[in-house]
């Protein structure tokens, strides 16, 4: 044993001698016999803990840390853990631990607890509520995944409910944990184990747990508890920072690299650890060291807040606390192996200490939770999770205890400023979600009323009545107010299912819970009290929004204690006793008393008080009012009002009173709505909207109206409707003995105020009578009202799932109950590739359509009108919208139809329609009178329902028809209302209602009918008199019919006159149009002949290269309009330069291997494109043609509005200036530089003799030695070769070319460079022409391959813009190298043509598997004009030199495909007769073979040809285009189709014979050395034996990987992907690329890396080795497509999956089942080989520019 502290750096040896000499076993049998095993165990504890853990700083690299971690595991295990295993089992723990979980019965239970961002799913069928959730693998297994589940990602903390049977209504267990035996459950399981196992077990468990939960409350920062003081103590000490909410990364960061003088990078893992673990040491040293680096973080930190927690610590006390939470982690491991074990556990935990209360370990743990950090919380976290709550007995007790410290936890928690993830308080939602363990807790410990009171206790700021006042609130009491909310989730977990037998004292504790909820809805009833401003408007927005949220969280609360009462009589009367009490309450606190009043209208009298919204104090917030109207409902809905009136209280009720608060509110808000609140600000406006909003209408909007119901249906429907009028301050209106004839008010506002108040007073009419979908005031079921909510939303549109969800509102499930009505309501239409999956109204449910219903805005109202009225027209009918049938009444609510018939509102109706005779005047408006007809029809429709479900015992005694045709009371002595509407039925200025008023009148006539019916034979059941009504509808129906069929026969006949004129005018004129046909016919393709004979003929004379091809360029006109001057040009040679606007960028679409690209580009040479094509160069253009002076000016104004721009606010815009990038004038798209316009290419001289490949090659050569000797010359070499006649060195070819083309030229030449080599532009570089070349290459490679792909013709499938852009690039590309030295191009040719015909002065050419050979037709046939412009023989053979060139070429293509071919050896011969291409490949192959030394297989004739065939295509393909724009000819027909013949006549195209192998036997004396050179290349054997990658032909076409069809499996790949920076540690935002499916960790600092001197994340940083600077991702937990193109430029774009309902789910928030939908991914990836994200980033920021600009480099 060592004496001093051993040194870091020899510890392994210091150790290696313990490790040899220590053996678990003795020292466990030595423990055993100790007298006192806790004095020996501490002091083994002592003696190796500070040993073994924390022996100085941690390591400075990750891959240091893990090996010192490691090191650390190990001596754990063997020298304190082992020797507790022996101890325990008695045995070797291997065996002894297998043998228990043998002989266990595990639980049923699954117990997974969820990690961060694993996926979680919810049965919405099964599920007792959304909190009951399973793994996936238990999911898979169980019965659930057929039904309609819930997908989400889990926070942390929670675990699976599998197995537990309270927890689902059906299918508890999945496959795995369904019990075996029916065991009985009370068996104790502590029974089965060995007696001595379960006292050992007992004596280590309640040591080892009390020596961790001592060391985890342990204060002391120097001392250890009695018998832990290690043998020798150093002077080491840590300083500790732990982690805090406060305080972010940033500030943490920029603290720690001060105050420890660390590295950015050290700073931001020490910042990533403190978050992740809660604490970590930030420096190690003696005292005064450490206590130094406390004091820097303490003074930097606390200037805004308070500072970082920063504790000095010595080592050992560390060293002992990390042991501790390693015991912890050990105990929750050992009793997975046994259910005897983990009871013995619970039992040591919960047992009481001698101080008695709250005296055990569990509850020391508890009650220490907000002293602890985040890491310590969460391993004692997770051991109750896998010990107290697996086990039943124990769960109970623990809960027990929890509810009893309940209040002292929550204030802990209030104080504590962590996440309530890492609380023990979140434990609730395991306790209290459990039914039996809820109200055994309410019975027992008072839960309810516990939680409420404390929620009360902690809102502390009341006004002087005693009301919440949330006005000002500080920081720290909003964070308070945040904290305190979460008590609400308590009591929403304890309510969420409800009781279906009640015992007494559950009744009564529910009950005290009641009064505690009504003294706090008092405290809230009239909080945030209005008084309107007039004159000024308000100084300060009052704070309204801590009043709604505290709403908003308590809405489902009311909803489910009303539930609660629903289930039992007792509790229903006893609750609405207490509500009626707290009301009555409420209202003696009202000052409004005073001034009693009588008002006197129509011959009625009522007393009333004064008040009024517009002077007095008002308050939205009534919930003690509402909770009453839910129960007085209650008692309609469950018939206690019938059964036990005795037992009620009703005489104790007031209608007026009742109605008077609900009535403000309502009035309120008709005068918001009438511009009287104006001077109020916004934060009256918000709090109207929130009344009616979804989240909260239920328990505001909606009980206040029936709350009036209620009110109306107990008072005199005159009364009420007179305390109406006076209190929307309309009485003085209506009362006038003259109203009739309406008042003319001077004041125009006055006038328009009251307008609008009086159509809101009569909505508010139609709403009381009307609206009876709630069960208990209308004979109706819960789903009726579901039903009727989606048929009004669909009257306005038809609306996507997910917009309906949100239309309608959630119980406490989370539920709408959508699912089960909407089929039967609605069809669905399924989304294309774009959009979402609609829902429409089936036309039969358009007769339920309320014009006025109450849940519409006017917004809404205003387009289900327009719809509604738009689809009667569309079906013939009249306009009308009558009033639905509405269902009948529920008897306490039954007389409320009296307020349709009384004189009150009869007297108004006359006056309405009155005003209404006059047309102008602005005393009324049409929507008042819409209203008026409204109820009348209203009326009318209950008078025909009574009549017709009246079976003649029952007098009828609603008599509407027979008041509304008395004349009007005197002294005015107008007509009556009938009267009244028969006038105005044919008023002009009334058209839009006079179909309402017909309806009405037929209506009227009707019920007259009916009634002379029933009383002259009352005893005939009247069923006929719908009929009557049917009968006039159908015969309007039947006229309208007839009058549409007119209609369409006449436009029939006019449309047949007008064709058949046409065909007259066509055949008169035959010549005129066969001469412009013809026209069309020659500018699309150059033989104008059309005969069939000469079709044949002009099909093989189609050539697209070579002396004999057809040439359009010279006699067309290129004319072209400039689109920002609108000039017409033409373009030519020596006019003004016109350009194109173009995006050229950096690609890997066709990158066989991914690579970096190369780090050295200065050294870099890019003649030689390699066959996987790793990076290319890649130009499009939207089209759009300009002036190159316009382009100028426009760019130079771009750049000037850039420089105003930044100074104003940095903020990318969706281009980058300082890149040359610009928005194309006309379309706005991407695009950073411009391609000049040059002319079509000169038809050839046909006169020429057309050189043989013999006598060509021998010239070339020629030539090329000349040129080289005179490079050589230059450096003053060698003899003169001979040099071919009229070739003139010294010549300089005349340019064709203006100035301004040439400048233009070298513009897009320059951008080329820049982009394809990032460096800063040289003309001078050799390179630059290279450039030019590649682009063109790469970008028809790229074409030719998209067309392919998509099975499009060749030829004619292009978009004009890909065809323009292809057909500038190419005549750009020949024309590039007048810009350039002519000796760079000549170099350029000779190591190009060295290549093919190998030449002894060029070195390093490379071999022929090492070339693209399409790049190089390119390059030689572009660089081959510049030579050939130094001939002066008067030859003109550079036609022949393309056909020679694509010939040689062509040969060495098939050369490259048959080396790399990867057809198997296969013996069987097809037919013996072998055809001649058969033959002559083979040849080929063979001769291949012998100059390889049969390093290549032997394989079958027809194998090999049709590989060749194959694999040389695309080439072809690509060569076709390629001459096809660089000489402007037409493409023969059967390249414009995708019919058969394709080989052919590209073959005759290019002036190649259809069997290529021609090619190589008719020149074979000529081939053959070359052949032989080929192969003879050292590089070719050295890939073929596997050396390098052999890129097989034809290449296949990269696609985006594969995704899952079910997104859970990407969501499960996502959670188990950990971060690769920080060590283990689940990854927060997983991101998949979806081009080559690597898995990032995004959004994070642990993954940001540096490019270019600039921090960038993860998925940025991996753009640039993957996609050269461009990527597609998906984010796995928000399911969205992330583009990035660059550093700076990113969107979001929806991803390929959803839901059945055919929508997206960014972000998750819905959770239905995803799936993938293949459309859309291949669109996704069709945007990415068309090169289009670039462009689609632009729009998309372009559309969006936020002021909050993301940071897209730090994803």
């Amino acid at each position: 044993m060592a004496e001093a502290e051993p040194d870091r750096r020899d510890l392994p040896s210091d150790l290696c001698s313990e490790f040899v000499h220590f053996s678990a076993k003795d020292t466990a049998s030595r423990w055993l016999a100790a007298a006192d095993l806790q004095v020996e165990l501490y002091r083994h504890l002592a003696e190796y803990v500070p040993k073994i853990l924390c022996l100085g700083p941690s390591g400075c690299s990750s891959r240091e840390e893990q090996r010192d971690e490691q090191r650390e595991e190990l001596a754990c295990q063997l020298l304190l853990l082992a020797p507790l295993e022996w101890l325990l089992l008695g045995e070797d723990p291997a065996t002894g631990l297998a043998q228990l979980q043998e002989n266990n019965q595990p639980s049923p239970l699954c117990g997974h607890v969820f990690k961060v961002g694993e996926p979680t799913y919810s049965c919405r069928d099964c599920a007792a509520d959304p909190t009951c959730v399973l793994c996936m693998q238990c999911f898979l297994g169980s019965v659930h995944k057929d039904h309609r589940y819930r997908m989400t990602t889990s926070g942390g903390g929670g675990f699976c409910d599998c197995g537990d049977t309270e927890a689902w209504k059906k299918g508890p267990y999945c496959q795995k944990h369904t019990p075996t035996t029916n065991k009985d459950s009370e068996e104790d399981p502590v029974a089965q184990l060995p007696v001595d196992l379960v006292a050992r077990s007992c004596s280590i468990f309640s040591i080892i747990l009390k020596y961790a939960v001592d060391m985890l409350t342990w204060t002391q920062e120097d001392q250890l508890p009695e018998g832990l003081e290690p043998p020798e103590r150093g002077d080491n000490y840590y300083c500790m920072l732990f982690n805090d909410e406060v305080h972010t990364y940033e500030q943490v960061i920029y603290t720690l690299q001060k105050a420890v003088n660390c590295s950015q990078k050290e700073a931001v893992s020490f910042a990533t650890t403190v978050d992740r673990d809660g604490r970590k040491s930030v420096r190690y040293g003696d005292f005064l060291f450490c206590e130094q680096a406390k004091t820097v973080i303490v003074r930097n930190t606390s200037r805004q807040s308070k500072p970082l927690r920063v504790q000095v610590m010595h080592s050992s006390v560390v060293a002992h606390q990390c042991f501790a939470l390693k015991a912890l982690s050990w105990l929750g491991q050992i009793i997975q192996y046994s259910d005897g074990l983990r009871r013995i556990l619970c039992q040591v935990g919960l047992e009481e200490g001698p101080e008695g209360e709250n005296s055990s370990l569990v509850d020391r743990l508890m009650l220490n939770d907000s002293k602890m950090w985040k890491g310590a919380r969460n391993i004692y976290h997770q051991l109750l999770m896998n010990s107290l709550l697996m086990d039943l007995k124990y769960k109970k007790i623990f809960a027990i205890q929890f509810a009893k410290n309940y209040r002292r936890l929550q204030t802990d928690f209030m104080e504590d400023d962590h996440e309530r993830v890492v609380s023990v308080t979140s434990l609730s939602v395991q306790l209290f979600t459990v039914p039996t363990m809820a109200r055994m807790l309410m019975v027992k410990e008072n839960l309810i009323t516990t939680i409420i009171r404390t929620f009360v206790d902690h809102l502390r700021h009341r006004d002087l009545q005693g009301r919440f006042q949330f006005d000002r609130y500080t920081a720290q009491q909003a964070f308070k107010f945040g904290r305190v909310q979460s008590l609400i989730g308590d009591l929403k977990y304890v309510l969420i299912s409800r009781p279906s037998e009640w015992s007494d004292e559950l009744r009564e504790k529910f009950l005290d819970g009641l009064d505690a909820f009504l003294e706090l809805l008092k405290c809230m009833q009239g909080m945030d009290p209005v008084v309107r401003q007039v004159g000024q408007h308000i100084e300060m927005e009052p704070e309204w929004e801590a009043a709604f949220t505290l709403q908003m969280k308590l809405t489902h609360i009311i909803s489910m204690i009303q539930e609660w009462c629903s289930t039992d009589e007792r509790v229903l009367i006893e609750a609405y006793r207490k509500c009626l009490g707290a009301v009555s309450q409420c209202h003696s606190g009202l000052p409004d008393g005073e001034q009693p009043i009588s008002l006197n209208l129509a011959g009625h009298c009522v007393e009333t008080f004064r008040y009024q919204v517009s002077q007095d104090k008002v308050s939205i917030h009534l919930p003690v009012c509402r909770l009453l109207a839910g129960l007085h409902v209650l008692l309609s809905r469950t018939e206690v009002a019938s059964r036990l009136p005795e037992q009620l209280p009703l005489g104790e009720l007031s209608p007026p009173l009742l109605i008077e608060l609900p009535l403000r509110c309502l009035v309120l808000c008709a005068q918001v709505l009438a511009g009287m609140w104006r001077r109020n600000g916004f934060s009256l406006i918000n709090q109207i909207y929130y009344y009616h909003n979804v989240k909260c209408r239920v328990e505001m909007f909606d009980k206040d109206i029936i709350m009036l119901q209620a009110g109306a249906s107990m008072m005199d429907p005159n009364h009420f409707l007179m305390i109406v009028l006076s209190r929307f301050e309309l009485f003085h209106i209506f009362s006038s003995a003259d109203c009739r004839k309406r008042y003319r008010e001077t004041n125009k506002d006055l006038v328009q105020q009251n307008n609008t108040l009086i159509e809101e007073m009569l909505h508010l009419i139609i709403i009381l009578i009307g609206e009876r979908y709630v069960a208990g005031v209308g004979q109706v079921e819960p789903f009726d009202e579901v039903r009727r909510e989606i048929i009004h939303q669909l009257s306005i549109r038809p609306m996507a799932h997910s917009e309906l969800v949100k239309a309608l509102p959630e119980n406490g499930n989370k539920e709408t109950g959508l699912e089960r009505v909407i089929d039967s309501v609605a069809s669905f239409k399924k989304p294309g590739v774009t959009g979402r999956g609609l829902y429409e109204l089936r036309p039969e449910w358009n007769k339920h359509f309320n014009l006025y219903f109450y849940h519409y805005s006017r917004a809404d109202q205003s387009k289900a009108e327009e719809a509604q009225r738009k689809l009667r027209r569309q079906n013939g009918d009249d306009t009308a919208l009558p009033p639905p049938v509405p269902p009948p009444l529920c008897p306490l609510f039954a007389s409320l139809v009296n307020l349709l018939q009384c004189d009150v509102l009869l007297g108004v109706e006359g006056a309405v329609l009155q005003w209404a005779m006059e047309p102008k005047g602005g005393g009324w408006t049409e929507s008042m009178l819409q209203r008026v007809l409204h109820l009348v029809g209203m009326a009318l429709l209950e008078e025909q329902q009574e009549l017709e479900n009246n079976n003649g015992e029952d007098d009828i005694t609603f008599n509407y028809t027979s008041k509304i045709t008395r004349p009007g009371e005197a002294p005015s002595t107008s007509g009556s209302v009938l009267a009244l509407l028969e006038s105005l039925q044919n008023a002009p200025h009334l058209e839009v209602h006079k179909d309402m008023i017909t309806w009405i009148l037929k209506m009227v006539s009707n019920i007259k009918t009916i009634r002379e019916r029933t009383s002259s034979i009352s005893a005939v059941t009247i069923s006929h008199g719908h009929g009557l009504e049917e009968m006039i509808r159908d015969k309007d129906k039947a006229e309208r019919k007839r009058k549409a069929e007119m209609a369409r026969l006449r436009r029939e006949k006019i449309m047949a006159q007008m064709s058949e004129m046409q065909k007259h005018f066509i055949n008169e004129n035959k010549e005129l149009f066969q001469q412009t046909l013809a026209e069309l016919e020659a500018s699309t393709s150059a033989d104008a002949e059309h005969s069939s004979s000469s079709s044949e003929a002009s099909c093989t004379s189609q050539v697209c290269v070579g002396p004999t091809r057809v040439g359009r360029g010279a006699e067309r006109r290129q004319l072209v309009t400039c689109i920002l001057c609108q000039e017409e040009q033409e373009v030519k040679c020596h006019g003004k330069a016109m350009v194109l606007a173009a995006f050229v960028q950096k690609s890997t679409v066709l990158s066989k291997k991914r690579c970096c690209s190369s780090s050295n580009t200065e050294q870099h040479d890019p003649l030689f494109m390699h066959p996987d094509l790793s990076m290319g160069i890649h130009t499009a253009s939207c089209g759009h043609i300009m002036h190159a002076t316009c382009w100028q000016r426009y760019f130079e104004a771009v750049q000037l509005k850039e420089q105003r721009r930044q100074q104003r606010l940095r903020g990318h815009t969706s281009y980058d200036v300082e890149n040359g990038e610009f928005l194309c004038p006309l379309c706005e798209c991407l695009s950073n530089t411009v391609i000049p316009l040059l002319p079509h290419a000169q038809t050839p001289d046909h006169s020429v003799d057309h050189p043989s490949l013999d006598v060509w090659l021998k010239t070339t050569n020629q030539q090329v030695a000349a040129l080289h000797h005179s490079h050589r010359k230059a450096s003053g070499e060698g003899g003169e070769p001979l040099i071919p006649e009229g070739f003139r060195l010294d010549f300089t070819p005349l340019n064709p070319f203006s100035s301004s083309i040439i400048e233009m030229i070298t513009t897009f030449s320059m951008s080329t460079y820049k982009v394809g080599l990032k460096v800063n532009p040289n003309e001078q570089d050799h390179r630059v022409p290279v450039l030019s070349w590649s682009t063109c290459a790469y970008t028809i490679q790229a074409i030719e391959r998209l067309l392919m792909d998509e099975e499009k013709p060749l030829f004619g499938g292009l978009p004009c813009r890909q065809d323009d852009c292809l057909s500038s690039i190419t005549r750009f590309s020949s024309a590039c190298w007048r810009s350039a030295s002519p000796q760079t191009v000549h170099t350029h040719f000779i190591r190009l043509f060295a290549a093919l015909v190998p030449c002894p002065q060029v070195e390093n050419t490379p071999s022929i598997l090492d070339i693209d050979m399409f790049h190089v037709l390119v390059y030689s046939v572009l660089s081959y004009t510049s030579v050939h412009s130094l001939d002066q023989s008067g030859r003109n053979v550079i036609d022949s030199a393309h056909v020679h060139l694509l010939h040689l070429i062509t040969v060495a293509h098939l050369v490259q495909v048959l080396l790399t071919s990867t057809t198997e050896e296969v013996c069987m011969e097809q037919d013996s007769g072998r055809s001649e291409e058969e033959e002559l490949t083979c040849q080929l192959y063979n001769t291949l073979r012998k100059h390889l030394d049969g390093l290549l297989p032997d394989v079958a004739s027809w194998q090999l040809w049709r590989c060749v065939k194959a694999g040389v295509l695309p080439f072809l393909r690509a060569a076709a285009l390629f001459f096809h724009y660089l000489n402007s000819t037409a493409p023969p027909a059967d390249l414009q189709g995708t019919g058969p013949g394709q080989w052919e006549a590209l073959c005759s195209y290019l002036s190649l014979p259809s069997n290529l192998l021609q090619l190589y036997q008719s020149q074979q004396p000529l081939l053959e050395p070359l052949i032989h050179s080929w192969c003879a290349h050292p590089a070719v054997r050295q890939t073929l034996q596997g050396s390098g990658v052999i890129v097989r032909f034809p290449r296949e076409s990269n696609r985006l990987i594969d995704l899952p069809e079910d997104y859970s499996v990407l969501i499960n790949q996502a959670s188990s992907f950990t971060c690769p920076r920080s060590g283990g540690d689940k990854s927060r935002a997983p991101t998949l690329c979806l081009v080559c499916g690597s898995m990032l960790c995004s959004q994070s600092y642990c993954c940001q890396t540096e490019v270019d001197g600039e921090d960038v994340g993860a998925c940025t940083a991996h753009t640039f080795t993957c996609g050269a600077g461009v990527g597609l991702f998906l984010r796995v937990r928000e399911s969205q497509v992330l583009f990035v193109a660059g550093k700076t430029k990113g969107c979001f774009y929806p991803p390929p999956y959803l839901d059945d309902y055919g929508e997206t789910d960014q972000g998750l928030k819905r959770g239905n089942p995803l799936h993938l939908c293949a459309e859309r991914y291949r669109k996704i990836e069709r945007l990415w080989r068309q090169h289009g994200i670039a462009e689609v980033i632009g729009h998309a920021q372009e559309a969006n520019q936020t002021l909050v600009a993301i940071d897209w480099q730090h994803l």
